[in-house]
């Protein structure tokens, strides 16, 4: 199994699956709007926007488990991320990843994790992905997307 293997929704309903972006780098996180990283979504756009043509594809995936930092509909989700921090790159519809019931693509990122970092902890946790689909590194929600240029970077020049 890989990523490419999960069915995702996109942020309007779209039923699709990850195997769309099969050869890219994808960097897949778990976003808030009402959170204190929330302005994660401006560098990740950055990157988004200086890699894409390489290869990079950023995948936000709102969630609202923790202190229910985003509560909103997916209309609203889009309208704050394209409106705030003009984020173009793809969004989906809000998950679970932690607890009983967490998205299937979320239970094999974290699958893939070292045991001591079984759950994640808070939003903009990142999950770097080769571009065979295979999952090749995780950062926790206080490393900013800036931060992960030099493993990004890494990842593109591989082909």
């Amino acid at each position: 199994m890989s990523v490419y293997d999960y069915k995702v929704r996109t942020i309007r309903g779209e039923e699709t699956m990850l195997g769309e972006y099969r050869g890219k780098v994808l960097l897949i996180v778990n976003t808030a709007s009402k959170c204190g990283l929330t302005p994660q979504y401006e560098g990740l756009q950055r990157l988004y926007e200086r890699y894409r043509d390489q290869g990079l594809v950023v995948l936000g995936f709102p969630c609202n488990q923790f202190k229910e930092q985003e509560p909103e509909s997916e209309e609203k989700i889009e309208e704050f991320c394209k409106l705030n921090y003009g984020v173009t790159f793809p969004l989906f519809e809000k998950v679970e990843v932690i607890g009983d019931n967490p998205h299937p693509l979320f239970a094999y990122l974290t699958s893939r994790s070292p045991a001591d970092e079984w759950d994640i902890k808070w939003n903009f946790a990142k999950f770097l992905v080769d571009r065979e689909g295979n999952v090749v590194k995780r950062f926790e929600p206080q490393v900013t997307p800036e931060e992960l240029e030099g493993e990004l970077a890494a990842q593109l020049s591989q082909k």
